[in-house]
């Protein structure tokens, strides 16, 4: 009972973190069809930039993470602007951005490497102390991360479902040029969609390196993991990502401690090609015809 007790705890905190950085990717992409490849950096920004602003500058926790979100943001606006913006009437458009967020995560990691070096480091936002339940110590650190990222969930469900923003994002997803008939400001609507897709991944940075170090770096295994999770879920299928987000977070606990933490990634791999086989639009993805 308590090796299950610890897998669950495990998986849970793994799934809350790629949930986090997995909704940011699948909103993008369900809105601008665009895969963000500067996702992984926004990811190590958020976690530098909450780093510098409690050790540096001595502000508290909440400030930093504030910060943190609100310059992922603003990034993730210049990402708009800079890359998506200039592409979107081209033919060619889910390549040219595909290339142009990778050289644009690579200046973001670059600039990084070059403020705060490549050595690791303890991010600072630490919540001590642990509860008992049975033998299994479970620091409170984990139950910040899942509460946290349920917050979020919850918030950005209300957020697409409730809200006025959220049935403009929505009906820009479904059909642009529909969308832009009933008034609905498309190009405002993507700059909204990257700018919360970016202080998305500046928390999920922040909840990934308060596990592990800041590197330059960072970002590049969750990205790939979240990546992994859109695809099983469905590419741009927001609800979907968070259920595979927690589902595979399981999984991965699980296979880590029963087959080792060199066979966890593989066995991601091995269920994505399961997947792609079985169900090519992923598993709460829908069928698509095109006529030709």
């Amino acid at each position: 009972m308590d090796v299950v007790i610890q897998v669950i705890a495990s998986g849970l905190t793994l799934g809350a973190m790629y949930a986090v950085s997995t909704v940011g990717l699948s909103l993008v992409y369900g809105s601008l069809n665009m895969l963000n490849m500067a996702h992984g950096a926004l990811l190590a920004l958020g976690g530098y930039i909450c780093f510098y602003a409690m050790t540096a500058l001595g502000f508290p926790g909440i400030v930093g993470v504030l910060a943190a979100v609100a310059i992922c943001g603003l990034v993730g606006l210049l990402i708009y602007v800079t890359t998506a913006a200039p592409l979107l009437g081209s033919p060619q458009f889910e390549t040219g951005v595909f290339i142009a967020t990778i050289g644009f995560g690579a200046v973001v990691e670059n600039v990084i490497l070059r403020l705060f070096g490549p050595q690791p480091q303890p991010q600072s936002l630490q919540v001590p102390g642990d509860i008992v339940i049975g033998h299994v110590h479970i620091p409170n650190q984990n139950l910040m991360i899942l509460a946290v990222a349920l917050a979020l969930m919850v918030a950005m469900a209300l957020l697409l479902k409730r809200s006025r923003l959220g049935r403009a994002i929505r009906a820009t997803a479904q059909n642009r040029e529909a969308a832009q008939l009933m008034g609905v400001r498309v190009g405002r609507i993507y700059a909204i969609v990257l700018a919360l897709s970016g202080g998305l991944a500046a928390i999920s940075g922040i909840m990934v390196s308060s596990l592990s170090s800041l590197l330059p770096n960072m970002g590049g295994d969750p990205m790939l993991k979240a990546f992994i999770i859109c695809i099983v879920a469905g590419l741009g299928n927001v609800a979907g990502a968070v259920i595979a987000a927690i589902a595979l977070g399981l999984l991965e606990a699980t296979a880590q401690y029963n087959l080792g933490v060199q066979y966890s990634f593989a066995l991601l791999l091995l269920l994505v090609i399961v997947v792609l086989i079985w169900r090519p639009y992923g598993l709460f993805g829908r069928k698509q015809v095109v006529r030709l």
